[in-house]
C-alpha cells in the first residue's frame, strides 16, 4: 500500500466527506478545518467566518489504487470551483474552494489540472480554487464525522448531499467501492 494524504475544501465538509468516502482506494476521510489563524477552532467559530479556516476533508488514500489526479477530477466534478467563497447557499471564506497540497508534486498536479480544465472550458467561468500548502489540520467535532452515513434521512442530506452522490455515481461509477454500488 502507498498511503498518501490529500486535503480539499469544497464547501460544506458533510458533502465532500460523503463523496470521497465512497471511492475505491480511499482509506479514511476526516472532516476538519485548515488554513486559518485560530488554534483549535470550534465549529461555531468557523461559522462566524472570522478564523480564516476553511471546512475541509483530509483524505488518506492508497495511491496504488486511486491517484491524486483522479481525486482532483472527482473534486472538481462534485462542487463548483468558480464561485468565490460560496457553495450553493453556504457563503463565507470557510466554504471556499481550496486544495491544500502536501507535496510539491500535488501542487504541480493541482495547478496542471486547473490549467487543463480552463483550457478545455469545462466551466463557464474562471476557476477560483485556492491552491495553498497544507497547514495545521484541526479535526471537526465528532458529530460532523461520517455525517451523511449517519443522517441520510435529514433534509440537508436528501436535498444537498444526495444529488452530489447521484452525480458521483453517474460520472465515476468505476471508482466507487464495489460494496457501495446499488
Amino acid at each position: 500500500m502507498n498511503i498518501q494524504q490529500a486535503t480539499f475544501g469544497g464547501g460544506c465538509f458533510w458533502c465532500t466527506e460523503a463523496v470521497f468516502q465512497t471511492l475505491n482506494g480511499v482509506q479514511k476521510v476526516v472532516s476538519g478545518y485548515m488554513g486559518g489563524e485560530t488554534q483549535n477552532p470550534t465549529y461555531m467559530e468557523i461559522c462566524n467566518g472570522d478564523t480564516g479556516h476553511a471546512e475541509v476533508i483530509r483524505i488518506d488514500f492508497d495511491a496504488d489504487v486511486i491517484s491524486f489526479e483522479e481525486l482532483l477530477l472527482v473534486f472538481f466534478t462534485t462542487h463548483n470551483p468558480t464561485t468565490l467563497n460560496r457553495q450553493g447557499n453556504d457563503m463565507g471564506t470557510q466554504y471556499r474552494s481550496v486544495i491544500f497540497y502536501h507535496t510539491e508534486e500535488q501542487r504541480n498536479e493541482a495547478e496542471a489540472m486547473v490549467r487543463k480544465l480552463e483550457a478545455e472550458r469545462v466551466f463557464d467561468k474562471k476557476i477560483v480554487t485556492e491552491i495553498s500548502p497544507a497547514s495545521e489540520f484541526y479535526p471537526a467535532e465528532d458529530y460532523h464525522q461520517n455525517y451523511f452515513v449517519q443522517n441520510t434521512g435529514k433534509p440537508y442530506c436528501a436535498f444537498v448531499i444526495q444529488p452530489k452522490m447521484n452525480k458521483l455515481l453517474a460520472d465515476f461509477r468505476e471508482k466507487i467501492k464495489p460494496e457501495l454500488l446499488p
